[in-house]
């Protein structure tokens, strides 16, 4: 009897006290989640950018202010040079972050390997995203082999710079947004010259103009869709080739640098959106380009092609093994998707809004227009918008940047030795193809 008794006050023991814990418990109120934020600091268009946490601490307090209960945490001081080695740590060790920046460098890898979830599914069933508000070309950044993996955060096009000082003094006029390869050629043959008559040029057509440049206005793409093969024999290729040795030509052996340029010697250079948001303002503006006027416009067409440029665009993704996929979808399309965080990125950032209303309102203008000095004109929404849209992206497969890599370097030396053109670019497209297949 007396066993009993006891094994009854033990259980009645444990049940009293497993009722305790539970009840300790449900007082406490439910846990914490704490969703893991992988970010550099800085720019990722290699500018200054003292505002880089602005954005992105905005995002997080409205977000937990919406979602009580849950903790954005993020690691601070990771700086871009730095940041694929940190995230390849996380990897290792199995801590991916559930929703983390991607470098351009990273993002074939990451997809191919697994590392970033697919986002196809979660587009589909949330009835408030629609994928059309984004720049088609911003949004395509994002894609692998067709499928959306990561969202576009800020975006930058390539523009081109007009030495709008030389042009007056040459009385030639600066030129409309349609404008094309031969008008390129045509100013940069008036304005190339030796102007204190020591026998060598010191006025110059155009630096830093690039054989990508003159190929993605020329209606081509250098890669097949599934990256097997490339297209370096064109005649499209052969033809910006071609274009880019004209213009060097025009210097006759001069080797035109970046001093030239921001002497007011040039009369034209591509440079990226966040270049002429930074360096239209102050103090950047002292330190660079403050002897002459300077505007942009859209690169030169091709006669295959349009006045297309390269864009790029920092992506956002979410971790393949998140247990938190609900929420880490919610915190991706607050920074990628939402109107007033897409607005800031005009007032403490130096890209573009991947959203069309947002780059192409009035509000836009008026933030840009705020941070210059009055006079400068301001982009118009609706020309950044233009370029966005048509602007040429990189493709996403796994050997991209190698295969570019040794296409860049072959044709830079055809470039620099002089080498046959036709014949170069045969052989370099059979020597990429080879790469490609292995």
């Amino acid at each position: 009897m007396k066993k009993r008794y006891k094994g009854f006050l033990a259980g009645a023991i444990l049940a009293a006290a497993a009722l305790l814990l539970v009840l300790a418990v449900s007082s406490a109120g439910p846990r914490e989640i704490v969703l893991e934020f992988g970010m550099f600091t800085g720019s990722n268009w290699e500018v200054a950018n003292a505002n880089s946490f602005v954005i992105i601490d905005e995002a997080i307090r409205r977000f937990e202010a919406e979602h009580p209960g849950v903790k954005i945490h993020y690691y601070s001081g990771v700086r871009k040079e730095d940041y694929s080695e940190w995230f390849s740590r996380k990897i290792l060790s199995g801590e991916v972050p559930d929703v983390f920046m991607v470098l351009g460098t990273d993002f074939n890898q990451f997809t191919s390997l697994g590392i970033i979830k697919n986002l196809e599914s979660l587009m589909a069933r949330d009835q408030d995203f629609d994928s059309g508000k984004y720049f088609s070309s911003a949004l395509a950044i994002g894609q692998y082999e067709n499928t959306q993996y990561a969202l576009p955060y800020e975006t930058v096009p390539t523009l081109m710079f007009v030495n709008k000082t030389l042009l007056m003094k040459e009385n030639i006029e600066i030129p409309d947004q349609d404008w094309s390869w031969d008008e390129l050629y045509h100013i940069c043959s008036r304005v190339t010259r030796d102007l204190n008559g020591d026998g060598l040029i010191d006025q110059f057509g155009i630096y830093n103009y690039d054989w990508t440049d003159a190929v993605y206005s020329n209606g081509v793409e250098l890669f097949g869709e599934k990256g097997t093969e490339s297209s370096f024999s064109n005649t499209e290729v052969a033809d910006a080739v071609k274009f880019v040795c004209q213009l060097n030509e025009l210097n006759q052996g001069q080797k035109v640098e970046q001093d030239d340029f921001n002497g007011g010697n040039v009369a034209f250079m591509p440079l990226t959106f966040a270049e002429y948001r930074t360096y239209k303002t102050y103090p950047y503006k002292i330190k660079r380009y403050a002897n002459f006027q300077w505007d942009c416009i859209t690169m030169p067409a091709g006669p295959q092609g349009g006045n297309s440029s390269r864009v790029g665009a920092l992506l956002m993704g979410i971790s393949a093994n998140t247990k938190h996929e609900k929420l880490a979808w919610e915190f991706l399309k607050l920074l990628t998707y939402d109107e007033a965080i897409q607005t800031d990125i005009y007032r403490y950032s130096q890209g573009a809004s991947v959203l069309k209303d947002v780059t192409q309102s009035e509000e836009m203008e008026r933030i840009v227009q705020k941070d210059m000095e009055e006079g400068d004109t301001v982009i118009s929404g609706n020309l950044l918008g233009r370029v966005i849209e048509e602007g040429h992206i990189e493709p996403q497969f796994k050997k991209y940047e190698q295969a570019m890599s040794l296409a860049d370097s072959e044709i830079r030396s055809i470039l620099e030795n002089g080498k046959s053109i036709d014949s170069s670019l045969k052989i370099l497209q059979r020597t990429v193809n080879d790469y490609l297949k292995q």
